[in-house]
């Protein structure tokens, strides 16, 4: 029900007025969250829906969509301005219902990467070691995405798509620029891997944001190390409240827990929108 009331609140309910009046968009995108949830593919959704026709019910399904049209509605819905205004609406409710406060105290950033083949790592290291070439490997190019998420309530405030492996710097600005547009953050805590004076800077500058980064990039000297924000990092983030940043950690441990590794499409377009489906039902999943 709750991805139903975020699917009315940033969708249309029709693609255009001469659609079909058969279901709705939101509709459309309830069944999307219910794959993702139940780790199901298109056949498997469509026929449960058919089975047990009480949980269309509740969305108000009075036909059931065909498969078809959910990997066609899974094209159209998850992509560009769609997204970002699905994600907007999960900490709209969030902050209505007061699991979300009006501005982020502290917040964490942090990247990791996901599975595209379901093929367990103990046989892709076996295969490699075999001289199997047939065998994909994982490590050579695998998706990956940065996570902002609050560290009291676990909830995703900003999700981007990358490819790995890479540095997590790389998304370092695109992933602070959504989560200050969605809600603000007083505070940004993020591990070595965004180490660099230019964030601090645009960060604090730019955005108003204390930035908590441990000075960790580059050969370790008794020196004082250029940038002033990157030696106070080094003198005083033991005082500070740093140790929170494991709270991110939660919050992509629960993401892949609750709705796997592992994604099913193949192409880099509907990779990126498979990982941003999963951090949109996460999110409904908390609320």
């Amino acid at each position: 029900m709750w991805a139903l009331i975020v699917g009315e609140g940033a969708l249309r309910q029709h693609w255009h007025k001469f659609a079909p009046k058969t279901y709705t968009v939101p509709q459309l995108f309830a069944c999307l969250v219910l794959k993702e949830f139940l780790k199901a593919d298109y056949r498997k959704v469509w026929a449960l829906l058919k089975e047990c026709p009480e949980l269309g019910a509740t969305i108000g399904l009075t036909e059931i969509p065909h498969f078809t049209t959910l990997q066609q509605a899974f094209k159209r819905l998850l992509e560009g301005r769609r997204v970002q205004r699905l994600l907007d609406e999960t900490v709209l409710l969030a902050k209505q219902i007061r699991i979300l406060p009006s501005r982020s105290d502290l917040a964490a950033l942090d990247g990791t990467g996901l599975e595209s083949t379901t093929a367990s790592r103990y046989y892709v290291r076996r295969a490699e070691k075999q001289g199997k070439r047939r065998t994909y490997t994982t490590y050579r190019d695998f998706p990956k995405i940065g996570v902002v998420a609050d560290c009291r309530s676990h909830l995703v405030l900003a999700v981007v798509h990358d490819r790995g492996p890479s540095p997590d710097i790389t998304h370092f600005r695109q992933a602070l620029d959504q989560a200050q547009r969605r809600l603000g953050v007083r505070t940004l805590l993020a591990d070595g891997g965004y180490d660099s004076e230019a964030s601090h800077r645009y960060a604090r500058e730019h955005h108003g944001v204390r930035s908590l980064i441990p000075a960790k990039i580059g050969r370790a000297t008794a020196k004082r190390l250029s940038g002033k924000h990157r030696q106070v990092m080094r003198e005083r983030i033991h005082l500070s409240r740093y140790n929170q940043r494991a709270q991110v950690e939660t919050t992509i441990s629960m993401l892949k827990r609750l709705l796997g590794s592992a994604l099913r499409a193949r192409t880099h377009a509907n990779q990126r929108r498979e990982a941003a489906l999963k951090a949109i039902t996460l999110n409904i999943m908390i609320l």
